[in-house]
């Protein structure tokens, strides 16, 4: 499995989880940190920004439902779903006493939100970035065309199978300020995963949820987030619409476009993220 370059404190685990067998990474000591990853990513994204986070904090970065080395399930890709197999799984590493700092991008995003609203009292400060949430300010969101692809029964899985490199490289580079941002490594890393057997299917299950999600979010809505929330946009992809989401459901929320950034903050600019980040959750936690 990848590491993480002359860092040496990283280890990785598996658990059963419900029924899920669940991968993740951990390090660090302190107070945990939840990192969620998005498509088409793995926990790998985090590689740049865990060494220094694992500083402050117990680092905690699981490869959710369906993707990365995490087990295939045939559903239950629904987000509040996800956001229950982390919580569950942050309970198993013996966090369940304390309130935890939580990040979500891309589909993690949701996933982090719908972990908030169900589980209030357990996330002291929330920190999303680069994606919407279905059902809120729905306009917004079902003009992408990938999202509409993606939510088609088993198509896109027979038209990207053996061709996965050659598809995902594609969003890699068009979602980023610099498509170079992304490297050998980690593509390396991210085609193994989404070319194993289910792979594919787990990835575009989160698209296929999407009804589900609005359903749920817009329920989850109706009580605002109360916990500091900071919401992060790239300049060069999603701008301010994770911004304008979260001030839709949450009370306290501070909001970011990162110059220099398209959808791969944490890659493109992890010096950034962390500083931002790590001085959000200081203040939020304190």
């Amino acid at each position: 499995m990848a590491q993480i370059d002359g860092f040496d404190d990283l280890e990785h685990g598996t658990k059963r989880i419900d029924g899920l067998s669940m991968h993740y990474v951990t390090a660090g000591d302190g107070p945990p940190l939840v990192l969620l990853h998005g498509w088409p990513q793995t926990w790998y994204e985090w590689r740049d920004v865990i060494p220094a986070f694992a500083e402050h904090y117990t680092v905690i970065a699981p490869d959710l439902r369906g993707m990365g080395d995490s087990g295939t399930p045939r559903g239950g890709y629904d987000k509040d779903t996800v956001a229950t197999d982390v919580r569950n799984l942050v309970h198993e590493l013996g966090f369940d006493d304390e309130q935890i700092a939580l990040v979500g991008h891309d589909w993690g995003m949701p996933t982090a939100y719908a972990y908030a609203a169900q589980y209030r009292e357990e996330v002291g400060a929330l920190c999303v970035l680069e994606a919407g949430l279905p059902g809120v300010r729905e306009d917004e969101k079902r003009h992408f065309w990938h999202t509409r692809f993606h939510g088609v029964r088993d198509l896109p899985e027979r038209l990207v199978a053996g061709r996965e490199r050659l598809y995902l490289e594609w969003f890699y580079k068009e979602g980023a300020y610099d498509p170079d941002a992304i490297n050998a490594a980690a593509r390396d890393e991210y085609v193994r995963c989404y070319s194993q057997p289910g792979g594919l299917r787990g990835g575009f299950e989160y698209y296929r949820a999407y009804d589900e999600d609005a359903d749920n979010n817009a329920s989850h809505a109706e009580t605002p987030l109360e916990m500091p929330v900071l919401a992060l946009g790239g300049a060069a992809s999603f701008r301010k619409l994770p911004i304008e989401d979260l001030h839709a459901v949450a009370q306290d929320v501070e909001g970011e476009v990162v110059e220099g950034a398209g959808h791969w903050i944490p890659e493109e600019r992890p010096d950034y993220f962390v500083d931002r980040v790590g001085e959000f959750f200081a203040d939020a936690l304190e």
